[in-house]
């Protein structure tokens, strides 16, 4: 990288930490630093929602099957993410909207201890706040791979920089300098893909290298499943994607709690699964090209880095290497401000009784605290991995095979078909699912040879049928339950026993 490659890094970071100054201005209590209010525009919340789903992992772990592998990439990661978000606009965006609306909610697990009882939100809470902490420590490794690549910074100072600059704007403001940070994010990313783009299609002589690459590349590479990656592993990670990225992945069911309305959030996952369709395929191509510009790769991971140097001019580097940053920084932003939610919010409260009674502003304040502290953490974390392929391993045989079980209670548990399941579904399916990955991630680590679609598939399947068989054995619904569940079937106001009209949070009877 040349001097005006750091002018434009350092010109990023700058505008990140200018925006987390004057987000801090809006975040009067708790609420606005976890929800924005419910006054975020639908447009804004769309964006946030899209740019939180992804991080540099895609330029590196995703970057080398692209090379590898082609075309299936996109197929059973990026298609799947759109249809899903796009089913759930109608399924569950609004859904998670209604429970900040009528209920006060401001944490994704808050309506659980209604929902089902107290224990089954604390296994929810502290599985999921553990599967995430390991999560963005290897978004963390992504980026700083990236930055070595390019720049040669070591590991551990590309992680310390990346990840004090998203520390100081997410603490100070909250879930507004996220969603604001993630559009000049996606402007940013915006300009650095299409650059790239257009420097690849440049060099075979102009747009017609869409189609006419396949023909120059193995035959395989066109295929839309290749590989490790079957028709069952590509299915359960439809189910998987549909549940994470419409409120499983938690950071993402804040975007559309922060919308004004229900029907707002419905239209902010339509942008989002919009983007998810196309904006991927703007970025995967020259990752689809790369064979034919930097052949013969030893390491796959560094695809897109030799792309860069080959194909990009001074300044256009540091652009590029800024919009990796961007992934990164609004996926752990997002996933910083929920897991501060739901540990003030779900966890403390049940651990100390001191945080039950705290004012607004001590709230505020240890929400920042534990914002700090989540991302120090999984910084820590992140130094300690394995750069050398483990992104990828963590990425899908941890975080996509743990997150199906995590999330089968908690989003089919805002529908009205699944009223009849309690607690014990919940928490039996959950557990067993866990249960299963456990066993099959320990016989893979003790070299016993464990398909992907295996390690993906059987825990998602084993918590979907003891979810649905359980509930309808043992039939857990209540009067309270229905309430809460039919309360978010429309936007208009109901009023609960005892509420004046005024949302209530929602809390364990």
């Amino acid at each position: 990288m040349e001097t005006l490659d750091w002018i434009v890094v350092g010109a990023y970071f700058f505008v990140m930490v200018a925006i987390g100054l004057w987000s801090k201005n809006r975040i009067r209590n708790v609420v606005d630093f976890f929800t924005a209010g419910g006054k975020m525009p639908w447009w804004l919340s769309g964006i946030s929602h899209h740019m939180s789903g992804y991080s540099a992992v895609m330029f590196v772990a995703f970057a080398s099957e692209a090379y590898r592998l082609g075309l299936t990439v996109y197929v059973w990661w990026a298609l799947t993410i759109g249809v899903g978000v796009g089913i759930g606009s109608w399924l569950f965006a609004a859904r998670w909207n209604r429970l900040r609306a009528k209920h006060g909610v401001a944490s994704p697990l808050e309506y659980l201890a209604r929902r089902y009882n107290v224990p089954t939100q604390q296994v929810m809470a502290w599985s999921g706040a553990v599967l995430k902490v390991v999560d963005i420590a290897a978004k963390w490794s992504a980026v700083a791979i990236l930055l070595r690549g390019f720049a040669g910074v070591p590991i551990e100072v590309g992680i310390l920089l990346v990840g004090v600059v998203t520390m100081i704007y997410s603490v100070m403001g909250g879930l507004w300098a996220d969603a604001l940070t993630d559009f000049g994010q996606f402007i940013i990313q915006a300009a650095a893909g299409i650059v790239m783009f257009v420097a690849v299609a440049a060099h075979f002589g102009g747009i017609q290298f869409l189609w006419e690459i396949w023909d120059q590349l193995p035959a395989d590479r066109s295929q839309p499943l290749n590989g490790d990656y079957t028709s069952t592993f590509f299915l359960a990670l439809f189910v998987i994607k549909t549940l994470e990225y419409n409120g499983g992945m938690w950071n993402l069911a804040q975007r559309y709690m922060a919308a004004p309305d229900g029907a707002a959030a419905r239209k902010s996952a339509m942008l989002s699964s919009f983007l998810w369709l196309v904006w991927p395929l703007v970025l995967f191509f020259p990752m689809w090209a790369a064979p034919l510009i930097v052949p013969d790769l030893t390491n796959a991971g560094d695809a897109y880095i030799e792309l860069g140097k080959v194909m990009l001019p001074v300044g256009m580097i540091g652009l590029v290497l800024a919009g990796f940053f961007s992934h990164t920084m609004a996926m752990v932003s997002s996933d910083a401000n929920v897991i501060s939610a739901v540990i003030t919010r779900d966890m403390l409260p049940r651990l100390w009784k001191g945080a039950r009674r705290m004012s607004q502003d001590a709230q505020l304040k240890l929400a920042r605290i534990t914002t700090f502290l989540f991302i120090g953490l999984s910084m820590a974390i992140a130094l300690s991995l394995d750069t050398n392929g483990g992104v990828l391993k963590v990425v899908v045989d941890l975080v996509a095979a743990t997150m199906g079980p995590i999330a089968v209670p908690l989003m089919l548990g805002l529908l009205p078909w699944f009223r009849r399941m309690g607690p014990i579904s919940a928490l039996t399916s959950t557990l067993a699912g866990l249960t299963v990955w456990a066993t099959l991630y320990i016989s893979q680590q003790n070299g016993v040879k464990v398909p992907k679609e295996a390690l993906v598939a059987y825990p998602l399947l084993t918590s979907l049928v003891l979810f649905v068989v359980i509930g309808l054995v043992f039939s857990q619904r209540t009067p309270d339950r229905d309430q809460l569940i039919d309360s978010l079937s429309t936007d208009e106001r109901t009023t609960e026993p005892g509420d004046p009209g005024e949302p209530a949070r929602v809390a364990a009877k």
